[in-house]
């Protein structure tokens, strides 16, 4: 099988786990991940933030790592990839109001790609309208605002994930082993053991 083409749209502090391991690790399997930014060329970085789970009432945040894209986010057309990838943090409550972000994800809502989404992430396929009816998770602070656009939110363990036909969603960095599982599943990668 050869790898598929995937697009990850990240922003400035980002929670570095959900970009960082799910960038290495579907490279890994044989992937293409491009990773961009708006305003941002290839070459260029992002700050990310580590969020933790300490026992306080909410995640604590921490200087992550500097990720340096890989591809410039104006030359990219989402025509030519093959799934979406979204990461959480604090990235996606301001890329949310980029047109170019939210034309992106409209691409692979309207022909129905793979979308893998995790934590905040959840926030810009809400704010594309493309959550409706949808059966998902997202961190669980992002519960009400999936409920309030019309999703069917499901709020499950940390470690859990939610498959709803071409959406892979998962509340936080602790789902990962589930998410990517979940997500190669859907897009067909077969690793043999």
């Amino acid at each position: 099988m050869a790898g598929k083409k995937l697009l990850m749209i990240v922003g400035d502090f980002g929670e570095d786990y959900e970009i960082m391991v799910p960038f290495q690790a579907l490279q890994m399997v044989g992937h293409t991940v491009h990773a961009v930014c708006p305003g941002k060329s290839e070459g260029d970085s992002v700050k990310t933030a580590i969020h933790d789970f300490e026992g306080d009432q909410t995640y604590s945040e921490k200087p992550g790592h500097n990720f340096t894209l890989n591809a410039t986010f104006d030359e990219v057309e989402p025509e030519d990839y093959d799934a979406l990838v979204l990461p959480g943090g604090r990235a996606p409550e301001y890329l949310r109001r980029e047109e170019g972000v939210i034309a992106m994800i409209n691409h692979f809502v309207e022909t129905d790609k793979p979308i893998a989404a995790l934590c905040h992430g959840l926030q810009l396929l809400s704010a594309a309208n493309a959550v409706e009816g949808r059966t998902l998770t997202a961190y669980p602070a992002c519960g009400p605002e999936m409920q309030a656009a019309g999703a069917n939110y499901k709020d499950v363990a940390v470690t859990d994930v939610v498959v709803d036909n071409n959406l892979v969603t998962s509340p936080a960095w602790p789902g990962h082993p589930k998410w990517l599982a979940a997500f190669l599943k859907v897009l067909g990668t077969d690793i043999s053991l």
